[in-house]
């Protein structure tokens, strides 16, 4: 049974979090898993131990039987384990352990041996309160492996529109935001699946605000190449963006899959904040 998200609650010997709804379709997580596999392979390629975490995979475990493909492509002695909350969930995922693929109970906690070098949690800490984000991030950066990053992400039922916080033991790094070509009419159609510490912050005086407002602007004066098609026009956009100051840590090989990554400082939560 589904429960309302309340703070998170850890007793002992249980499991650390709450049943959410485990909504989920196959190839949802794809652009993360792209960007896993891409400027991010380095991480699982140094790792002493090539353990990744599907923390909350839902009610299916298609997504993290994907990762697993995508990943061990990488790096073909990578781990991955699905973890989820509920029993049933990881009842009906065991079908499809394989050598390498693995699924247990539990929750933030992460009840694996060792430190995973990838941790990632997609469409759950939405369903929590806002105030609960930060001992969540403490709860699993503290998990990590050396170069270990910890994504708090985002996206809509088709994984067309996605957004995500990429976190090492230190905190916050940046925010990555990814959308399929003809699936928005303005960057900032993607407020709706910010993460939970963005996701209420989309108001005036926010970093974030300010930051999709300048997307928005830099798309809307890109207008005159949208003849040549929606990835010349959105590459014409970062480099705007990048040009007026705004700190983006990719360049074009990302900006043509729909894809952008901003510094955290740029976007974080607090304080008046106009744009560089």
């Amino acid at each position: 049974m589904v429960q309302k998200a309340e703070r998170v609650q850890g007793k002992r010997g249980k499991p650390v979090g709450n049943v959410t709804r485990g909504t989920t379709n196959p190839n949802r997580m794809r652009r993360l898993d792209r960007w896993l596999a891409g400027p991010q392979a380095w991480r699982l390629r140094a790792a002493v131990d090539p353990l990744v975490v599907d923390l909350g995979y839902g009610a299916s475990p298609a997504t993290a039987v994907e990762l697993f493909e995508r990943l061990r492509v990488v790096r073909a002695d990578v781990r991955v384990c699905g973890i989820e909350i509920e029993p049933e969930r990881v009842r009906i995922a065991k079908a499809l352990e394989r050598p390498g693929l693995g699924f247990v109970v539990g929750g933030f906690e992460l009840p694996v041996p060792g430190n995973p070098v990838v941790v990632r949690a997609f469409n759950v800490l939405r369903q929590y309160e806002e105030a609960d984000v930060a001992g969540i991030w403490d709860l699993v950066r503290s998990r990590l492996a050396p170069d270990g990053l910890f994504i708090d992400g985002t996206c809509d039922e088709i994984g067309r529109r996605v957004t995500w916080v990429a976190l090492d033991a230190d905190g916050p790094l940046s925010l990555s935001m990814s959308m399929r070509f003809g699936a928005f009419e303005r960057p900032s159609d993607v407020a709706e699946r910010l993460p939970k510490a963005l996701i209420h912050r989309n108001i005036p005086g926010e970093r974030i605000h300010a930051f999709l407002n300048a997307l928005d602007k830099a798309w809307l004066e890109a207008a005159p190449l949208a003849s040549f098609g929606n990835r010349q026009r959105w590459t014409a956009m970062c480099r705007a963006m990048r040009d007026a100051g705004w700190p983006l840590q990719d360049g074009p090989s990302r900006w043509r899959l729909g894809e952008l990554t901003v510094d955290w400082p740029a976007v974080a939560p607090g304080g008046d904040y106009q744009g560089p």
